[in-house]
């Protein structure tokens, strides 16, 4: 009877984020550059505390419900998308 080796696993580092959640994170960082704060966001861009905090800092304002956003507001939304229900209500206001 042979004993076989285990096997290995390999973790990249550093692990990144997949390519729809870097273009969302670049997307609200362009718009503070291009608008200025605040830029409101509908629901958290991505689950990452680090990352929503650093966008917060730099007046990003994470809302849950389209009435939170003033008139003319400048509104991302997040990686996860939304209806097109919810891009016409925004659209709207």
């Amino acid at each position: 009877m042979s004993i076989s080796q285990p096997e290995e696993i390999l973790l990249a580092e550093p692990r990144g984020f997949c390519a729809g959640v870097d273009r969302a994170i670049e997307i609200v960082e362009r718009a503070l550059q291009k608008f200025g704060a605040p830029i409101y966001v509908r629901h958290e861009i991505v689950h990452n505390t680090y990352v929503v905090n650093h966008l917060k800092a730099k007046g990003a304002i994470f809302i849950e419900e389209l009435a939170d956003v003033p008139p003319g507001a400048t509104l991302v939304f997040s990686a996860h998308g939304v209806s097109k229900a919810i891009q016409d209500e925004a659209r709207a206001r």
